[in-house]
């Protein structure tokens, strides 16, 4: 009972960060295998991307002053030299009165600073008639317009997804070194908890749904996940366990046996695995009060509640900080949200966190958020929620039709 002594929110993520540091191993990978990986050591561009002056359309190369003037009824006039080849130099240089024809993506040739697009013009004969002007550097990337030499590229704790590795190719970098990826312990217990596999229960059994709703989250974050199995409420066979999968995993996962039960052993495991042992023993929030935080010699623990909701949310909103820091990625601040207007009046007790399951729709153009009500037990609720509203600490509930932060299910 000394250990459970709330915290709030706030606090336990400011514990989080204090606590929970990155694991610091390493590997270098090509590119094409570092999808969702974090990145970790900065990337400095060592060339311009792209690197020469390019038109982003099909038309013709021209000084854009020669264009001035021009329109429908009075189209100006120049002379056509040529054009420029996909893939080829420019080798023509654009004169006084002259144009050039330039494809998508094809080089600026020297003397040129816009191109007029090939549907507001036409050739006739060698000549270009051009029924509109264009201004300087219209329909052209600049030489390191979208990449500048020296510049950081990415930043250590970058999470890499599709378009920071179409960054990095298209600078000629071919491998990146990136933090592995973390192993993930999960460990059910409880007398009560069977595999979710049992067809047949027995009075008082319950599946343990948890391990493939907590597990699966870790999967959605890129980590690898190895499953301990379902321990009884004996101390010395819960200890055993969690030892056996502590020592084999970047981070530990307990579900159940969080709460200030006689048979809830979870507290004293975790003190016995090492220090400094658990930080947060309690969390001024609904649902998942009965939560626990640990560092053992450097590995997190997460002790989550047994209630399938109460677990899930829990560690969507701590967990996954602390698997984030672990992993080296950069934080923000607080989970992504949205903002949504609520459809009824929800109260809440000042002084504690509240986190409502929500069904999101539109209607009129705006974002509307739908409470789901049902106790922390029930698994449904979250199935059939979009996301959580957040009822901060400081406030008495909210009201209808108040615009409210959303924290959006992935």
């Amino acid at each position: 009972m000394k250990f459970f002594k709330v915290k709030t929110v706030e606090e336990t993520f400011s514990l989080i960060d204090e606590m929970v540091g990155k694991s610091g191993q390493t590997e270098i990978r090509p590119i094409e295998e570092a999808l969702h990986f974090v990145l970790a050591k900065s990337v400095t561009a060592a060339e311009n991307v792209p690197a020469f002056d390019r038109s982003t359309v099909d038309g013709y190369a021209v000084r854009a002053n020669d264009t001035y003037g021009s329109s429908e009824s009075m189209p100006g006039f120049l002379t056509l030299r040529g054009e420029v080849r996909m893939g080829e130099a420019a080798a023509l240089t654009v004169g006084f009165g002259e144009a050039v024809y330039v494809p998508t993506g094809g080089m600026m040739p020297p003397g040129s600073d816009s191109v007029i697009m090939i549907e507001h013009c036409e050739e006739v004969a060698g000549i270009l008639n051009t029924y509109r002007q264009v201004a300087p550097a219209e329909n052209v990337i600049k030489a390191g317009e979208d990449i500048r030499e020296g510049e950081m590229l990415l930043e250590a704790g970058t999470w890499l997804r599709p378009q920071e590795l179409g960054a990095l190719a298209a600078l000629g970098i071919t491998e990146v070194e990136i933090y592995r990826k973390l192993k993930v312990g999960y460990l059910s217990s409880g007398d009560e908890i069977v595999p979710y596999q049992t067809q047949s229960l027995k009075a008082g059994q319950v599946r343990d749904i948890n391990y493939l709703a907590i597990t699966g989250t870790a999967r959605e974050w890129h980590m690898d996940v190895m499953y301990g199995g379902i321990v009884r409420d004996d101390f010395e066979a819960f200890s055993k366990k969690a030892k056996e999968l502590y020592d084999k995993v970047d981070c530990l996962i307990l579900s159940g046996g969080s709460s200030v039960g006689a048979k809830d052993y979870t507290t004293e495991v975790i003190e016995s695995l090492g220090a400094p042992g658990v930080f947060v023993h309690g969390i001024a929030i609904k649902p998942g009060k009965p939560t626990i935080l640990a560092v053992a010699d450097g590995k997190p623990i997460i002790g989550l509640p047994g209630h399938p909701a109460s677990a899930m949310i829990i560690f969507r909103l701590f967990g996954e900080r602390i698997l984030k820091k672990l992993s080296g990625e950069r934080l923000v601040k607080r989970p992504e949200r949205i903002f949504a207007r609520i459809t009824k009046n929800i109260p809440s007790a000042p002084g504690r966190s509240d986190y409502i399951r929500v069904k999101l729709f539109e209607q009129d153009g705006e974002w509307w958020a739908e409470p789901i009500i049902g106790k922390s037990g029930l698994i449904t609720t979250l199935v059939k929620s979009d996301g959580l509203v957040e009822i901060v600490s400081k406030k008495e509930g909210i009201l209808q039709g108040e615009y409210v932060p959303v924290i959006a299910s992935r």
